[in-house]
C-alpha cells in the first residue's frame, strides 16, 4: 500500500470510529433526552394551564371590577334620586309653611263644602215619597 492509502483508511477509520462513538453516546444519551422531552412537554402543558389560570382569574377579577363599578354606579343614581326627592319635599313643605294662611282658608273652604254636601244628601234620603197628589197640593192632603 501506498502512503495516500494508508492515510485514506486513517481517514476511513477516524470517521467510523467517530460515528460509532456518536452511536454509542446517542445511545447513551437516549433514554435521558426522552426523559427530557418529556418534562419540556409537560413543563410546556403546566405553562399553558398556569396561563390559563391566570387568564380566567384576571377575567373573574375583570368581571368582579365590573360588577362593583355598576353598583357604585346604581348606588349613586339611587342617592341622586332620593336627595332630588328630599328636596322636592322639603321645597312643598316650605311652600305650605309660607302659604299657611291660604292653605288654611283653602282646607276650611272645602271641610264647608264637604258638610254642606254631606248635610244636603242626607236630607234627600231622609224625605219621605210622596204621592202624586200630595204634591200637587202641597202636602196638604
Amino acid at each position: 500500500m501506498t502512503d495516500s492509502d494508508k492515510e485514506t483508511n486513517k481517514k476511513t477509520a477516524a470517521a467510523t470510529t467517530a460515528a460509532k462513538a456518536r452511536q454509542n453516546a446517542d445511545k447513551a444519551t437516549a433514554p435521558t433526552t426522552r426523559t427530557a422531552r418529556a418534562a419540556a412537554t409537560k413543563t410546556d402543558e403546566a405553562a399553558s394551564t398556569a396561563k390559563a389560570g391566570a387568564q380566567r382569574a384576571a377575567d373573574a377579577t375583570s368581571t368582579a371590577a365590573h360588577t362593583a363599578a355598576k353598583s357604585v354606579e346604581v348606588g349613586r343614581q339611587a342617592l341622586v334620586s332620593a336627595s332630588g326627592q328630599v328636596a322636592a319635599g322639603a321645597k312643598t313643605a316650605w311652600t305650605v309653611i309660607s302659604h299657611r294662611k291660604l292653605v288654611a282658608a283653602g282646607v276650611s273652604a272645602g271641610l264647608t263644602a264637604l258638610g254642606a254636601v254631606s248635610f244636603a244628601a242626607g236630607r234627600r234620603t231622609e224625605r219621605h215619597t210622596q204621592g202624586p197628589v200630595t204634591r200637587l197640593t202641597g202636602g196638604r192632603f
